[in-house]
């Protein structure tokens, strides 16, 4: 079968518009007749064996109202029911797409698991900005350790114990979880108008550094760069001996001792130190120069 039951590829299958106050939603979907189970048989054979869509849509159609049924048992999240539902009717499509008419089974009955997995994965990737679940496992303690939590407090060890054994994972898991789901989204900034006191609690105040602000950095790599330039400029400037020697005492990873270049150019060791010291005073005046003509 193809992929012409995503709502999202195929004109064909469009849903009425999930309003964000649900109201004309609810009042539209609640217009549309349940389907018999002849009917819904029939309509899934169709689909089944024609890939007609129009036996699509019907089937989706018939069931909206049970995703909205769904959707609100998620409201306890904070998030948006609208979204909640957009992203049930995207679980029903595609059980609509994988149901067997001939299993013995109502729609809605096959259709729960994917409507609900929809929802689950909406909620675990916008419930937090730092995600709290990101395995398959995390997950599954997610939503059963919310339901189980009957108040808002944290659990006492026994009830981490508790619900460790009925879950079937560690207390420290259970731990994990519980502090993961405690923790609050902050802003970056401070709000406008916020006092002295609680802007210093603001992370963009708190983890700013100013050795990495962008300007800083690009400032220091111009600054290296014109040094690195001025310094190449004024070394050419040097008679080749004087460069040489510069670069085997200063420049070199295994730097050349007074002793090696006085052999090297048959001269004493006071000679080298001489010869370097007058190229280093001539490179310092020359990069000056350079500064001052800049």
């Amino acid at each position: 079968m193809s992929n012409a039951l995503t709502i999202k590829q195929n004109n064909a299958m469009a849903l009425p518009p999930v309003a964000e106050d649900m109201t004309g939603y609810l009042a539209k979907i609640s217009t549309i007749t349940l389907l018999s189970v002849e009917e819904e048989q029939k309509l899934a054979r169709n689909l089944r064996d024609n890939e007609d869509i129009d036996a699509a849509r019907h089937l989706v159609m018939s069931q909206l109202r049970f995703v909205v049924h769904i959707a609100r048992t998620y409201k306890g999240y904070g998030l948006p029911l609208a979204d909640l539902v957009q992203e049930g009717n995207i679980g029903l499509m595609k059980a609509v797409k994988r149901f067997d008419p001939d299993k013995g089974v109502r729609l809605i009955s096959f259709a729960v698991h994917w409507i609900r997995a929809e929802i689950h994965e909406y909620v675990i990737r916008n419930w937090r900005i730092v995600k709290v679940a990101t395995t398959k496992s995390q997950r599954k303690l997610f939503f059963k350790l919310r339901s189980a939590k009957k108040q808002l407090n944290w659990f006492s060890q026994e009830e981490v114990q508790a619900v460790a054994e009925d879950l079937g994972v560690e207390p420290a898991v259970v731990k994990e979880m519980e502090s993961r789901m405690h923790g609050h989204d902050s802003a970056f900034d401070a709000p406008v108008g916020s006092s002295s006191d609680e802007r210093l609690l603001a992370p963009s105040d708190v983890l700013h550094a100013d050795d990495m602000d962008p300007s800083s950095v690009v400032e220091r790599d111009d600054g290296k760069q014109r040094d690195l330039a001025g310094l190449s400029a004024s070394m050419n400037e040097l008679d080749e001996r004087s460069r040489t020697i510069l670069e085997q005492r200063w420049l070199s990873d295994e730097k050349a001792t007074l002793h090696e270049l006085a052999e090297r150019y048959d001269v004493s060791a006071e000679r080298i130190r001489q010869i370097e010291k007058a190229a280093m005073k001539k490179l310092k005046a020359n990069i000056i120069a350079a500064e001052h003509a800049a």
